[in-house]
């Protein structure tokens, strides 16, 4: 068999060269999310607990999750609930079996992000 690298070509596309699908990247985001809605929860969880314990530990915890490191943890994760969100309702309805064509996957990522977006424009309206 002849040698087909010619030793100046990739043996696999790599990140330089290829191009991730919008539809690969949206599920990465989309687990880094459900993980980063895990650490927000645990924060929350502390917040609240430290409220129950005694009023200095309180001050502690509420002094971080008020700080502006808090807020900012805390804007990122209403993102991530958001995008989570809307990207699991895509997920549901291809678990029915429809919307799996190229073109329907595309304009439903597009529609997620949009939603996201949306709604955490909104959240932070009313908040």
């Amino acid at each position: 068999m002849a040698n087909v690298n010619q030793g100046n070509r990739p043996l696999s596309p790599h990140l330089q060269v290829y191009r991730m699908p919008l539809n690969a990247v949206m599920s990465i985001t989309h687990r880094a999310t459900g993980v980063g809605m895990a650490v927000s929860a645990m924060l929350i969880t502390w917040w609240f607990l430290s409220a129950a314990t005694s009023e200095e530990y309180f001050a502690t915890a509420n002094g971080f999750m008020t700080s502006w490191l808090g807020d900012i943890i805390m804007f990122f994760s209403m993102l991530g609930i958001w995008y989570h969100f809307c990207s699991g309702i895509r997920h549901l309805v291809w678990d029915t079996g429809s919307g799996l064509g190229q073109r329907r996957v595309k304009r439903s990522g597009i529609a997620a992000l949009i939603c996201a977006a949306a709604l955490s424009l909104i959240t932070i309206i009313i908040a």
